[in-house]
């Protein structure tokens, strides 16, 4: 892993998503081979492969006590291009400092991550009722899991977080996308544990060599997709779990 402390020149940046995104760091740890933020070394120039480096902005948070009072409030993502809490998050608490800011100023926050390391915040989430915190579970399968994400923590363990935080009355959310071979289980081991699910197929092609390894091929379809997402958001209306499906 090559890591690099760098200072950033801003840090709460417009997105195409929500309002606002916070990436505390680029590049990430969990070394996922579908993920859509490998696009990201277009611009950073890094000769290592995605998931063998991470450039950590140190001055984070400072940046964002400055620019937050310079900007209208809007729901902000955290994170977009990394997962915040992947496990140098554990050193260098740039999540949790960010995040400390935005609940203070009553932002709107939406956290997206595959590491139940998000549970070490729950006493933080617990001063705002504008917080949702979301986890990808991408397969009930672990044996799939382990071929498309390689560093990111189980499944089990993912599904576990989502349900100690919602006893604590925390608003959260399942991502199962991308939607891989196995997922047609996780309706019945996210029940009772998320308020809504948002489901989406596999939209970029980094991973398509893994589905030919493991002959794969017929869960690349669109047909595939079509078929699981339905099955999934019927399983979740019947739990009364609203499910969006975004293709």
């Amino acid at each position: 892993m090559v890591l690099r402390e760098i200072c950033a020149r801003s840090i709460l940046v417009k997105s195409q998503v929500f309002d606002y995104v916070v990436n505390p760091y680029i590049g990430c740890q969990h070394s996922c081979v579908y993920c859509y933020a490998r696009f990201m070394k277009r611009f950073t120039g890094h000769k290592e492969p995605w998931g063998e480096f991470v450039d950590v902005k140190v001055n984070a948070p400072d940046l964002l006590r400055k620019e937050i009072n310079r900007k209208p409030p809007g729901r902000t993502w955290v994170s977009g291009v990394c997962d915040p809490y992947q496990p140098l998050e554990r050193k260098y608490e740039l999540t949790e400092k960010c995040l400390e800011i935005l609940i203070q100023n009553n932002w709107p926050v939406i956290i997206q991550t595959k590491s139940p390391a998000v549970l070490r915040d729950i006493d933080l989430f617990r001063r705002s009722d504008k917080i949702e915190v979301g986890l990808s579970v991408t397969s009930a399968d672990d044996e799939i899991t382990r071929l498309f994400e390689p560093n990111a923590p189980p499944i089990k363990e993912r599904i576990k977080a989502l349900e100690e935080l919602h006893l604590a009355n925390i608003r959260t959310y399942g991502m199962i996308a991308p939607m891989l071979p196995g997922a047609e289980e996780l309706a019945a081991q996210l029940s009772g544990k998320v308020d809504y699910v948002l489901v989406d197929r596999m939209n970029y092609h980094y991973g398509d060599w893994v589905y030919r390894k493991y002959r794969l091929e017929d869960a690349m379809s669109y047909d595939f997709f079509l078929l699981e997402g339905r099955g999934l958001a019927s399983a979740f209306t019947k739990q009364g779990i609203e499910c969006r499906l975004l293709f």
